[in-house]
């Protein structure tokens, strides 16, 4: 399976996905397609099952996985990469 995160940080083990809400179905923002729904509908149903696919396959790798949404702010989506660096990489002993 091919894996394409948005920031890799190989010695902490964590990958970074950033998630269009449109394209990941975001709860909050995700709209569904007006046209074409035949096609779109089953699209991003297809997305969000390969997202949960890649986050699991990650883990049992032993990566940290961490999905930010584009309608996060900076801030917070830079406190969220700061905390999960800080944190002990899985397998590792305090």
């Amino acid at each position: 399976m091919r894996v394409r995160p948005d920031i890799i940080f190989v010695r902490r083990r964590l990958v970074v996905f950033i998630d269009g809400c449109f394209w990941h179905s975001c709860p909050e923002h995700g709209t569904r397609p007006r046209f074409n729904e035949a096609y779109w509908v089953p699209k991003l149903r297809h997305t969000v099952t390969r997202d949960q696919v890649v986050v699991d396959a990650l883990r049992e790798h032993g990566w940290r996985v961490l999905r930010i949404w584009e309608h996060d702010k900076v801030s917070y989506a830079v406190r969220l990469v700061e905390a999960a660096l800080l944190a002990s990489p899985p397998g590792s002993r305090p």
